[in-house]
């Protein structure tokens, strides 16, 4: 997905630009009302967010402008103001979608793909299963080839995140809001550690791995077909 980003705080510009880049999608950024209203007339995009108040020309502005023109751009409003006559006027300028600040990027990320149309992968099972390796969300357990594997609570937490999404891209971003809760960066290796704890119970004492690494990217957990899941000897 190409997204145009017109936001002119300079965090939460780098904060939503990385993660997209994160996630395998192409951002071009500008912080400037009316030079993104250029980019946006004279190039492809897939969607586009737009921050409300942007100098030289306003979100609403930008917005009205593409649909006066016919432009049918997907645009999510980002905005600080959170009252229902702000929204209402955001969606009535014309925006397909309205997010409050502060956000989640899980959450852009989540209406971006709703713009784009691509379904969130949901799930209200009580139990997770990949391959050998199965989690009750009850119970709070987990095992692997029917072995139990004991994992501290922010372990189990990351394993849960992993397998709700089976085969898809974790990127550093998601796995930092998701497990950590966190909105920014910590610049350190909280998540590299952990993932590395993961595998050494989930992974290490059996024959097939099931978290793997897409290096500069981020981490995908996916059972190869077939699997044994017979422990090393």
């Amino acid at each position: 997905m190409k997204v145009l980003l017109i936001e002119d705080d300079e965090p939460t510009a780098a904060y939503i630009a990385n993660g997209l880049r994160q996630a395998g999608h192409e951002v071009d950024h500008s912080a400037d009302g009316r030079d993104g209203l250029v980019l946006a007339t004279t190039c492809t995009y897939d969607a586009a967010v737009v921050d409300r108040m942007v100098p030289g020309l306003d979100g609403l502005a930008v917005v009205r402008t593409l649909r006066s023109i016919g432009a049918k751009l997907p645009i999510l409003l980002l905005t600080a103001l959170g009252g229902i006559d702000d929204r209402v006027e955001g969606l009535e300028a014309g925006a397909d979608d309205y997010l409050g600040k502060p956000f989640a990027f899980s959450e852009l990320m989540a209406r971006l793909n709703a713009l784009a149309r691509r379904p969130p992968i949901t799930t209200g099972a009580t139990t997770l299963q990949v391959g050998d390796l199965i989690m009750d969300l009850v119970a709070r357990t987990v095992r692997r080839a029917g072995q139990p594997i004991s994992l501290q609570p922010r372990e189990f937490k990351l394993l849960e995140v992993l397998m709700r999404n089976r085969g898809r891209m974790m990127t550093r971003t998601m796995l930092l809001e998701r497990v950590w809760d966190f909105r920014f960066d910590p610049k350190t290796s909280i998540v590299e550690t952990h993932v590395s704890r993961l595998r050494a119970k989930v992974d290490r004492p059996f024959e097939a791995p099931l978290i793997h690494t897409e290096r500069g990217m981020g981490y995908i957990l996916e059972a190869p077909p077939d699997m044994g899941g017979v422990p090393r000897r």
